[in-house]
This record gives structure tokens, C-alpha cells and sequence, in this order.
């Protein structure tokens, strides 16, 4: 066998310290979600005035898609990008036309929608293979849809406390759901039996003053690997009701379920990790908001590599599925795109 053959090509990399504002949009309303969609032709953001705004990077005209009645910061698609899967604490799933093009001065309506939760549905997923969307939330339920028909496959039921993320394993076998008490249940999806629970309680405060739960498992990513889970949330939270706290991620080892390490954030006031992301080279990047919002960037270490302070709050995070480029979502009614530049 050749060096050539033999040898496995290095991840991607690109230069931390070069990341930047590359591109934005201003709309009327804040935002608390956003996504790329599988192409990488549009972002789509979710507004508090329970729209999501669609945005086409080529020519940047700008769409509204209406249906909700409340706030959404679910939103996937179909792997193939034609489906736009959208849940909402109205407790809605809405299915759309990703590229539709409505009326002059319309908005885009779903092909369907229907409840399927009782409160806040708060995070969606679709599966790999995109025949399943996977939803969650205050009624302690997790949900299986066909992506197909819209009818519900399975419910899942373990966790004691509200749901707040989810992530489909890209084997497409197993289904991580974490909740406000900082546990994280693993499903099999063939049977529908919990097969491990992780313990992120770190990322959980009981204030007995206030009497309030407070943190939870907000966000999950899976390393590139396969070989860590990492998940963001919050610690110290001395006074919930004023948002006093810090950000913090923890990172498990996925085959032994141990948590192996900590990141946190410096100087972040306030700070929730909202939204976290693997990069090929191993770089987990984080979408913090809080008192203000950055982009935080982890390696090996327990701080930040690398931290890039944006104009303002950040409340949700995506990845761009082919380029360096990340889009977050803030309070300031703006939407925006930060570049990383790629290493030769």
C-alpha cells in the first residue's frame, strides 16, 4: 500500500482569531432561533413576533413564513432541504416548503400543522435519514413524528423535569434528550427503551430563596468522531431571577459516558450557552448570550482559546453545512453571519 493510501487527510482548519462580521440583516422584531438550511442557501430565523424570516444569501431578498402563535425555537428540515419542520411553544409542529415564494406582501402558510404537544414544545430534531422529527418540552414527553405523514410514531417518557434539547446520533440508532435537571437520557430508537443516563447536573441550580429550578441541559454537539458529547448550559446561578450566573459546557466521553472535562467562558456576564457546534478540526464553538454575546471558542483547555464579542446578545447558534461560517441570532432584531477564514 502507497503512503498515499495509507495516509488520512488532516481535518480542515481554519484561523480562530480572524473570525469576523461578515454579513447581517435587521428586522423589526427580536430573534430566538435560527438555522441554515441543508443547502446553505438560506437562513431562516425565528422572530418574537412568532414568524420566522427567511433570508436568501444570493440575493438576500427576504421572506415571511406565518402559522404560529407563540415563540418558536424549533426548526430543521429534510436532508435534501425541500422540508422546513418548524415547533413552537404554542405546542405546534408546522411543516412548510423550504424555497416557497408566496404572494406579493403574503406570507408563506405550512402545507400542514397540528398540535403536538400540551405547553412549550422547545427543541426539534430530524433524524439523519430524515424520516423521523423528533420534538420536546414542558410536558415531559418526548415525541416521534413521521416526517412523511405527519402521524406520531412513538413517545418516549423518563424524564422528570422539563426537556429542553435533543440530538439524533448520526448512526441514526440512538436519541439524546436533556432536560432542566441536567439529565441526559439516551434512547434506542428500534425499541424505545432508555439505555443510559448521563449526569449534567453541574448545569443545574435549586434556589431555595426564589424556589425555583433553574439551568438545564440547553444545548448538545457531538464531535465530528463521534468520540465526545458536549453540553452548555449555565453554573453559579446565585440569582436566577436577575440572571446571575456563568456559562459552562461539560464534555462526556461518549463510549464511557464519564465527563472528562469542563469549558468556560471568561468575563462573560450573565452568560447562558445557548447553542454549540463541533467544528471538523475538533473546535467546539459556543453561542453565548447573556449581559452581552460572544462567540467562544474551546479546545483542549478549560477557558476559551479564542472569544469573539458580537454587537449584542446572542440567544441561538447554527453551523454552516460546507463553509467556516456560523449565523447567530440576537435581541437587536438582527440576524449575522461570522466568517472564520480557512488555513492553507
Amino acid at each position: 500500500m502507497s503512503e498515499a493510501e495509507s495516509s488520512t487527510p488532516e481535518p480542515a482548519t481554519f484561523d480562530i482569531q480572524a473570525s469576523h462580521v461578515a454579513r447581517e440583516w435587521k428586522y423589526s422584531a427580536p430573534f430566538i432561533g435560527c438555522r441554515y438550511d441543508p443547502t446553505g442557501r438560506y437562513v431562516f430565523a425565528a422572530s418574537m413576533d412568532f414568524t420566522i424570516q427567511r433570508w436568501d444569501l444570493q440575493d438576500d431578498s427576504h421572506t415571511t413564513f406565518a402559522a404560529h402563535e407563540s415563540w418558536l425555537r424549533g426548526i430543521g428540515f429534510s436532508p435534501d432541504g425541500q422540508q422546513l419542520v418548524s415547533a413552537g411553544y404554542d405546542g405546534k409542529l408546522c411543516f412548510w416548503e423550504t424555497a416557497a415564494s408566496p404572494a406579493e406582501g403574503q406570507a408563506v402558510a405550512p402545507t400542514r400543522e397540528f398540535s403536538a404537544h400540551e405547553g412549550w414544545v422547545r427543541w426539534l430534531a430530524v433524524h439523519p435519514d430524515g424520516k423521523l422529527i423528533a420534538t420536546a418540552g414542558n410536558d415531559l414527553k418526548v415525541k416521534l413524528w413521521s416526517a412523511e405523514t405527519g402521524e406520531l410514531v412513538q413517545t418516549l417518557e423518563g424524564h422528570a423535569k422539563h426537556i429542553y434539547s435533543l440530538l439524533f446520533h448520526p448512526g441514526g440508532e440512538l436519541l439524546l434528550s436533556g432536560d432542566l435537571q441536567g439529565v441526559v437520557n439516551q434512547w434506542e430508537l428500534a425499541s424505545g427503551k432508555l439505555v443510559r443516563s448521563l449526569d449534567a447536573k453541574l448545569l443545574y441550580t435549586y434556589h431555595g430563596g426564589q424556589q425555583v429550578d433553574y439551568g438545564g441541559v440547553r444545548c448538545m454537539a457531538l464531535s465530528t468522531d463521534g468520540k465526545r458529547l458536549a453540553c452548555g448550559g449555565l453554573h453559579k446561578a446565585t440569582n436566577p431571577f436577575a440572571g446571575v450566573q456563568e456559562p459552562l459546557v461539560l464534555v462526556f466521553d461518549w463510549e464511557t459516558g464519564e465527563q472528562i472535562r469542563t469549558h468556560e467562558a471568561t468575563e462573560v456576564p450573565r452568560g447562558i450557552v445557548w447553542r454549540l457546534v463541533y467544528e471538523p478540526d475538533g473546535t467546539l464553538v459556543g453561542g453565548i448570550g447573556g449581559q452581552a454575546g460572544f462567540l467562544t471558542f474551546w479546545k483542549e483547555e478549560k477557558t476559551e482559546v479564542h472569544k469573539l464579542a458580537l454587537p449584542n446578545t446572542i440567544l441561538d447558534l447554527d453551523q454552516h453545512p460546507s463553509e467556516f461560517a456560523v449565523v447567530t441570532a440576537h435581541h437587536d432584531n438582527h440576524v449575522r453571519i461570522t466568517r472564520m477564514t480557512a488555513k492553507a
